[in-house]
């Protein structure tokens, strides 16, 4: 695949925007009718992302026309997140804890958005988000975890279907393995994780970035 093409202006940047922040949702189309997930089922996701307190995790993001790209996300609570693109990709996605910044550095852009406008912000602050507005997705599997989380009150903030299957060795008993989010024109991205670390060591430096409009200045 032709990475050039893959980040050309402006789909690259939308393509990781996606990851980063809903479009408005109106005319979205749900895979399935959804049902009100029971306290207990809510709490286990919860569980799930509140206990990590750190991880790194390769991720693979594809969009609807099946065009991939991969890098390594790294996770640290509370609220910090970066994903870092493969080399060749000039593109950089990272929370702080406050606000979620999607950098550039092809054109020296840098674009922000508060945490709480992000689907995202269901990772970052799991128990405002999913156990507030998460509904359980039906799955035929039982060893298959998969809760929506969108607010019905603000559509604009967008949509995030978090998947997790059961393991041991996971926080909570269950590892987050994929989420897709929607926009408004019902475009999917998914971005699906593997080889998850956990209890890694990470410094909050990791979640600062090189702001391109200023040379040389590291920006949280």
């Amino acid at each position: 695949m032709n990475i050039k093409s893959l980040i050309a202006k402006p789909a690259g940047v939308a393509f990781a925007a996606a990851l980063a922040v809903g479009l408005p949702a109106a005319a979205l189309i749900a895979p399935a009718t959804p049902v009100f997930a029971q306290a207990g089922q809510l709490d286990s996701a919860v569980a799930a992302l509140r206990g990590i307190s750190t991880m790194r995790a390769d991720f693979t993001q594809t969009d609807r026309k099946g065009q991939s790209i991969g890098g390594v996300m790294t996770l640290k609570r509370p609220g910090k997140i970066r994903f870092e693109y493969e080399k060749g990709v000039p593109l950089l996605v990272v929370s702080n804890g406050k606000s979620l910044t999607l950098v550039d550095y092809e054109v020296n852009q840098v674009q922000r958005w508060p945490i709480s406008n992000s689907p995202l912000g269901a990772l970052l602050d799991p128990n405002r988000d999913v156990k507030k507005y998460g509904k359980l997705m039906p799955t035929s599997n039982p060893n298959v975890m998969s809760v929506e989380v969108r607010d019905p009150k603000r559509p604009e903030f967008g949509v995030i279907t978090l998947v997790f299957t059961k393991n041991s060795s996971a926080p909570g008993g269950w590892q987050l393995t994929n989420w897709v989010a929607l926009d408004a024109q019902n475009n999917r991205t998914t971005v699906r994780l593997r080889n998850q670390r956990y209890g890694v060591s990470v410094s909050d430096s990791a979640f600062t970035y090189k702001d391109p409009r200023r040379s040389g200045r590291r920006t949280r």
